[in-house]
């Protein structure tokens, strides 16, 4: 089963155990974990599920694609290098998943 610890803006730790194929921001959502939105479902059609990944797992995850290279540019929280739409992040089973929740979505 993997596990996501999401990390507020102001230190706070959520850590939440997923299900193997729900994304980052399903588990998020499902939780109740606040900062993500997550208001297209995963569409891939807004930024409102923005986090920025822990360096240890960028290559746990395919790379950025264009769609969400798009919408990375309209996150209401400038980008950063480790941007991600939490949409996009597949979880499998035994991960283990650090992720930063941005100060805003909206």
């Amino acid at each position: 089963m993997p596990k996501v610890f999401y990390t507020q803006p102001d230190g706070r730790q959520d850590v939440i155990e997923a299900a193997a194929g729900d994304s980052v921001m399903q588990t998020a959502v499902r939780n109740g974990v606040s900062g993500i939105v997550g208001q297209c479902g995963g569409s891939l059609s807004c930024a409102t599920c923005h986090v920025f990944l822990a360096e240890e797992n960028a290559d746990d995850f395919a790379p950025v694609g264009d769609d969400e290279d798009e919408m990375l540019d309209c996150a209401a929280t400038e980008r950063q290098d480790n941007s991600r739409l939490s949409c996009q992040l597949i979880l499998r089973d035994g991960q283990e998943v650090h992720v930063t929740v941005p100060e805003a979505q909206l």
